[in-house]
């Protein structure tokens, strides 16, 4: 299965490299496995180009069958965890906060859940097997696979897998606490690099192998900072740094700390946070019930970041999917 998992997932991505990143595997260990499987087929299943890969003739009529396996055994294993009974496994990145865990107890009272933290990949690639039942991930900024608000499988080439948007991010700056950049209001992307050196702030970026960290290059572009003390690998890190050595960094306001300021940043990409599950793994009514308690708790969490909630209120067009959390403009 995890064989044919691998095979499909290069069909439906269209490259190796894009297949190891959707199993959250190095290029070179899904390069060597495809190399043993078709040793063991006894023959190529896929054709390689700089655009990508196209099916042998082997392949075109191998890959249909083993997507046609892992659909059966992905339907097996959603019987399988309804029926048991069992408790509702929840991933979600970065970090896992208690009170999350409390605010889904309350929405769920007769649903023992079970809470994990993961990396995107690895949280995604549980869902798939089965070991969680959803996961709360982001999306990068141009990913293919818009999730919808109704339930709908995602169109992203895993029917396997619905999923649907709690909120979109913004991507903003933190500094220490005080910070004169602070008063100064939303400043532009393409300013931030020379802001930050004009206020004689170094900072901390994230490491190669994080996901934000072409979220990263995608805001700074070409202007990146011209000190950089330390490359991160989680949010939380960024922003101990942010608050004990007094250094700059992005982050979404859902990875702040106190002691952490957020200086609004315009023009920006957004990041997606979006609930992805197993299909038939959750039922409907429950599935209803923990999107909702996520925006919900969301709208909580913002409350608690000083400037945050106030711009939220202030710009609703940008949290449509928490419509009837936010309160109406004024005026309305």
């Amino acid at each position: 299965m995890r064989h044919a998992r691998m095979v499909v997932t290069i069909s439906t991505t269209g490259s190796i490299s894009a297949g190891a990143q959707e199993l959250g595997l190095p290029q070179p260990s899904l390069t060597a496995q495809l190399r043993r499987i078709e040793r063991a087929v006894g023959g190529s299943l896929f054709v390689r180009s700089r655009s990508g890969v196209t099916p042998t003739e082997l392949g075109a009529r191998l890959v249909p069958r083993l997507a046609d396996l892992v659909r059966r055994a992905d339907e097996v294993m959603a019987e399988a965890l309804a029926a048991s009974g069992g408790p509702l496994r929840l991933g979600s990145s970065e970090w896992t906060p208690p009170t999350l865990r409390d605010a889904l107890h309350a929405a769920l009272p007769d649903t023992t859940v079970q809470t994990q933290t993961l990396s995107p990949a690895a949280a995604l690639e549980a869902v798939r097997r089965g070991a969680l039942a959803a996961a709360l991930v982001p999306r990068l900024p141009g990913t293919d696979g818009g999730a919808h608000d109704d339930g709908g499988d995602c169109p992203d080439g895993d029917a396997a897998l619905g999923g649907a948007r709690i909120v979109r991010e913004p991507v903003w700056l933190a500094v220490p606490h005080g910070h004169p950049l602070t008063a100064c209001g939303p400043v532009r992307a393409d300013e931030l690099a020379g802001l930050t050196d004009r206020s004689g702030l170094a900072w901390v970026r994230s490491s190669q192998e994080h996901w934000f960290h072409a979220v990263e290059r995608g805001v700074l572009g070409g202007s990146a900072p011209a000190r950089v003390l330390h490359h991160v690998n989680s949010h939380q890190e960024a922003m101990r740094w942010v608050r004990d050595m007094g250094v700059a960094a992005l982050t979404t306001p859902s990875g702040a700390l106190p002691g952490v300021a957020l200086v609004p940043v315009t023009g920006a990409e957004r990041v997606e946070l979006v609930l992805r599950w197993r299909s038939g793994a959750i039922d409907r009514g429950t599935l209803h019930t923990l999107v909702d308690t996520l925006r919900a708790y969301y709208c909580d969490y913002a409350r608690s970041q000083p400037g945050y909630w106030a711009w939220m209120q202030r710009h609703p067009g940008d949290f449509p999917e928490l419509r009837g959390h936010l309160p109406e403009p004024v005026g309305a």
